[in-house]
């Protein structure tokens, strides 16, 4: 990782310096206009030379000007591109790519974790054929903060094609970790401060200091040769940030004062009116239980939420209480936060699981992942009694977090296991023990005000929050005709006259199962989803190599369907019903033996699911014997 990076010095001109440009271009002007005559003079000699045969500076000049001329043409047909790869309709795998002429850069590039209706799949990035197709374009990645939903897919991409990569200490030193992890090497990683502008190709990128739930977070306006681009990345507006250092609301209004072409802004809170409490109110309950815990105090929340972290030590410290980090995203990334400084907490005051046996329950804090119910995960363990730790009554286990859409199910059964165990367990419907990371509407409304987009595209978020939004830009005065919905892959295009949906690139997700990256598709699914729902049914039909005749019986295996001892009469019938149809093989081309299989296939899963009412995955295999 670097810290150099190509930061123009230039903060922003001057009015003095703006006036002496000003003037030294009047006096060139006036000092070209006085030297014509004299000019004139000298070469009327030459009056008829040059007549004949144009001069080479002419020609040059020409020349010059006929490129100025077809890149001012171009210019002005060339429109800014605006495609979202991810994190539109959906919470997660956030990418968005802009295109002007030969230059782009991408902004964020996430991941998210798979939904229950994908089984065996890890994790789910962006579909990036578009990028790779158009890698000699791409200029650098800018990366607004150190999310999974931001940064997670980036090891992938760095695979694919090198490009220099940008963002603050915290979100570079979160990335190297994973790259470090995927064996990911030779990346540029550039380290920014908030307030820095890199130049890529035509592209001028300032980073702007927000407030979320995690250090390092930045907004990014973007200057554009069509105008400027705001995109806010996940933001909330705090005015007292555990980090004393507020959003820089008036780098904003700097730029809405200059006129901003288009704002992106953060859209997961858009259905929720009102403003996103301040992280520290929360301190309050954290005392609270605190206050009245007799045993262990488990703490849930994610392993990125350093605010929170620190929030939960200071607490516990207060109440005598060591600290014990479990989950290995938590210890990884607490590691590094600490490192860099984000996280303060007395060495002597963490302690490993193992020591915790001889500490007294009631001065044991633990800090763990597994807010989200995520399998494996160390409060997912700990539910399942597979975990070091061995809960039950006496702890208390708060979940200092909100449920993300489509993981409830997982929560509730966690809260569930947890309570079956004699566990205390606060959640947030209980108790504020979460604060939102992202804006809510009046929030959203100020970001309007500081701006003054003339066009809108609302991004991060499922549709219904991404269509709250756009109502709420139409509220704020922003003409409909100026206000796009995105959808995944769809080509936004732009200039300082319009904006509009032009077509659409090859877009959507590629899973990750364990090391295979793009190989599992929706074949492969629907088999898994099948199995997992109704099982395995397997025939193995022996038969003569040389005759094709049946020898003995087929033989029946099933898995995840029936228990076949407690299912004869089934397998009977299955068997019988093969039996008849296996005669054809005798008689039959083996290139014919296919069709037969398939015939068998066909039949097997009539007969099963009219007597079971399920369809399993259904295998006949052939075993062809020498006798």
């Amino acid at each position: 990782m670097t810290d150099n990076i190509e930061v123009p010095a230039e903060k922003k001109a001057g009015g003095r310096t703006r006036r002496k440009a000003e003037a030294g271009a009047q006096t060139g002007a006036r000092r070209r206009s006085a030297t014509r005559p004299r000019a004139q003079g000298r070469t009327k000699t030459t009056e008829k030379a040059a007549a004949e045969k144009p001069s080479r500076v002419v020609k040059s000049a020409a020349k010059t000007a006929a490129k100025a001329q077809s890149a001012r043409t171009g210019r002005a047909k060339n429109k800014l591109k605006i495609i979202p790869l991810g994190g539109v309709g959906e919470i997660g795998k956030n990418m968005t790519v802009l295109e002007y002429g030969k230059d782009m850069i991408i902004i964020d590039c996430g991941l998210i974790f798979p939904d229950d209706d994908m089984p065996g799949i890890d994790l789910v990035i962006p579909d990036m054929t578009y990028v790779e197709k158009n890698a000699d374009k791409l200029r650098g990645i800018l990366v607004t903060h150190g999310h999974e939903d931001h940064i997670g897919a980036l090891p992938f991409a760095l695979k694919q094609f090198q490009t220099p990569v940008y963002g603050t200490k915290l979100t570079c030193a979160l990335i190297e970790h994973k790259l470090e992890e995927e064996r990911v090497k030779n990346a540029k990683l550039n380290v920014i401060k908030p307030g820095d502008k890199v130049q890529l190709g035509c592209f001028t990128a300032e980073f702007i200091k927000t407030s979320h739930s995690i250090p390092g977070a930045v907004a990014l306006a973007i200057v554009t040769p069509v105008g400027t681009i705001i995109h806010t990345g996940d933001f909330k507006v705090d005015y007292t940030p555990l980090d004393g250092e507020p959003m820089d609301m008036g780098r904003f209004a700097y730029y809405g004062s200059k006129g901003v072409l288009a704002l992106m802004s953060d859209s997961t809170n858009a259905e929720l009116s009102g403003h996103t409490i301040s992280e520290r109110e929360i301190g309050k309950t954290f005392e609270h239980y605190f206050d009245i815990a007799d045993g262990r105090v488990i703490v849930a929340t994610f392993a990125s939420n350093i605010y929170r972290i620190q929030q939960i030590a200071d607490v516990a410290i207060s109440f005598g209480r060591v600290i014990c980090f479990q989950g290995r995203s938590m210890v990884n990334i607490t590691k590094v936060a600490a490192e860099l400084g984000y996280l303060n907490i007395p060495e002597e005051k963490i302690v490993e699981v193992e020591k915790l046996k001889r500490i007294d329950d009631s001065k044991v804090c633990v800090i763990t992942t597994g807010s989200q119910g995520e399998p494996m995960s160390g409060l997912f363990r700990m539910a399942n009694a597979s975990h070091k730790l061995n809960v039950g009554e006496g702890d208390t286990v708060i979940i200092s977090a909100s449920a993300i859409p489509g993981n409830e199910l997982g929560v509730s059964r966690v809260i569930n296991q947890l309570y079956q165990r004699g566990v205390r367990v606060v959640y947030d419907r209980m108790a504020d023990v979460h604060v939102s990371g992202h804006a809510r509407r009046e929030e959203l409304r100020l970001m309007f005000t500081l701006t003054k987009p003339k066009f809108f595209i609302p991004v991060h978020g499922e549709a219904k929050q991404l269509y709250q939004h756009a109502d709420l830009a139409k509220q704020m005065g922003i003409p409909e005709e100026n206000i796009i919905v995105p959808e995944l892959g769809e080509v936004i295009e732009l200039n300082k006259s319009g904006i509009k949906a032009n077509g659409s690139v090859h877009s959507g997700s590629v899973l990750i199962d364990g090391s295979s990256v793009g190989e599992i598709g929706d074949a492969v699914l629907k088999d898994r989803k099948q199995l997992s729902e109704d099982g395995l049914f397997t025939v193995v039909i022996p038969l003569k190599k040389k005759t094709g005749e049946l020898i003995g019986q087929p033989e029946i295996i099933s898995r995840g369907f029936v228990y076949v001892k407690s299912s004869e009469e089934l397998i009977a019938d299955a068997k019988n019903l093969v039996k008849g149809l296996a005669a054809q093989f005798a008689s039959a081309n083996r290139s014919e033996w296919s069709g037969i299989k398939n015939n068998i296939r066909s039949a097997l899963k009539n007969e099963l699911y009219h007597k079971t009412k399920r369809t399993p995955i259904i295998l006949p295999i052939i075993i062809e014997i020498d006798i």
